[in-house]
């Protein structure tokens, strides 16, 4: 039987809330809001004729690639309601690597545990995401602006 500490320190530097913390959150991000119920979902990303889409049973959110869809299903599947998402895209697929290893890791090691083990898991990691915050809606671009020579 496996508790939330010993899974913590299992999963070390691929537990969810600590890749988030360390590899999202000191990037300049914006925050989304998905309107997922808040339990363990099921997402899946589907290709149309507009591009790419996160479904999470009624709710389609239109995504700008495939690492954005995937970034985003790892916080669709724990229903993390407000999330950060990296405003420079290219360090999105990395990103979305380690928390889709997290995930898979989390779910060896809860193989053959309750449902109750596995719900309060996610529940954990959920919570600790929210504490983590999701930021502003849209990152601060401060650049120096030219003044005109008089």
């Amino acid at each position: 039987m496996i508790n939330i500490d010993g899974l913590k320190a299992n999963l070390g530097e691929l537990w969810i809330p600590v890749i988030y913390r360390d590899k999202v959150r000191p990037l300049r991000t914006r925050s989304l809001q998905m309107a997922v119920p808040e339990r363990e979902n099921l997402p899946e990303i589907s290709h149309t004729l507009l591009g790419i889409e996160l479904k999470v049973g009624k709710l389609r959110i239109s995504t700008p690639d495939l690492s954005t869809a995937r970034f985003l299903s790892v916080f669709a599947r724990l229903g993390s309601r407000e999330v950060a998402i990296p405003y420079d895209i290219s360090k999105i697929s990395g990103i979305a690597d380690m928390l889709e290893t997290g995930w898979q890791r989390m779910n060896l090691l809860l193989q053959g545990t309750t449902t109750r083990t596995r719900n309060l898991a996610i529940k954990t990691i959920r919570a600790e995401i929210a504490e983590i915050g999701a930021g502003d809606l849209m990152p601060e671009f401060n650049t120096p602006t030219r003044r005109a020579q008089s």
